[in-house]
């Protein structure tokens, strides 16, 4: 159950009407939205809404539920670093026959963190949490994407990272997140790295080539990307930029001391 050996990916389907039971687990998990609308995540009583392209953290220990309020199927990619846990035989889960009492209907994190740069005043002074924003809404990452596309140079990728915006530091303990924007026509090769990664097209197409590999894409594919593989993407479109999801296991390198980037 891994796609990298130490990232778990799945896809999970939620109808109208349906609910995933209030639990907690000692991985780390994301949720990232594929398709559909009126799904939820609720994490610590805050009500999470998923759109497209949307990044949801459900952090290791943290009670969390799933529901779907809209119309339709929703569906998304669950990345987890459960080959790791799993591996370290410190994996489990518990249900709670409980829901939790939704205290932020209105994703107040996202709000109160939605401009880079400008957090709540009492950031400065309070006991910092691990995990003060648990969604990154599609729009505004998108948008960051395009704007660093007008300042940076042709040849450098249009790469930007999921961060606790209080820290400056990955959002969860073993798995990274970014976003890549490939601009129309563009081929881009990405430096080598002792990490392994999986890529989700959020939109556009073209091909991957990793390593020996050639991997056509097209949206809502998901491919792997083995340590130390040489990777180039290559934008199909000379009209329309592509955008591509990225998790990776950057994070626990870097705290077991042997991450590495060879140019």
């Amino acid at each position: 159950m891994q796609a990298t050996p130490t990232i778990y990916i799945g896809l999970q389907l939620i109808l109208p009407g349906e609910t995933a039971p209030n639990h907690r687990h000692s991985p780390s998990a994301v949720r990232f939205v594929v398709e559909g609308r009126g799904g939820f995540t609720v994490v610590r009583g805050e009500k999470l809404p998923m759109e497209k392209g949307d990044l949801i953290l459900t952090p290791p220990g943290l009670w969390h539920e799933h529901g779907h309020e809209g119309e339709g199927p929703v569906i998304w990619l669950d990345a987890l670093d459960l080959p790791l846990v799993y591996g370290i035989e410190a994996s489990y889960c518990i249900e709670s026959k409980q829901l939790q009492a939704i205290t932020d209907p209105a994703n107040g994190s996202t709000t109160r963190f939605a401009c880079g740069g400008v957090v709540p005043y009492a950031s400065l002074t309070k006991v910092r949490g691990d995990y003060p924003m648990l969604r990154f809404p599609w729009r505004s990452v998108r948008q960051a994407l395009v704007d660093t596309a007008g300042v940076t140079a042709k040849g450098q990728p249009v790469h930007v990272a999921f961060v606790n915006p209080e820290t400056g530091m990955e959002c969860l303990p073993t798995l990274g997140f970014s976003a890549l924007m490939l601009r129309p026509g563009e081929e881009l090769k990405l430096p080598r790295r002792s990490a392994s990664s999986v890529m989700h097209v959020v939109e556009g197409g073209g091909t991957a080539f990793v390593d020996d590999a050639t991997l056509p894409f097209g949206e809502a594919d998901t491919f792997a990307v083995p340590t130390h593989a040489e990777v180039r993407l290559a934008n199909a479109s000379s009209k329309t930029p592509a955008f591509v999801f990225v998790v990776d296991d950057a994070p626990l390198h870097r705290k077991l001391g042997f991450y590495e980037v060879f140019e």
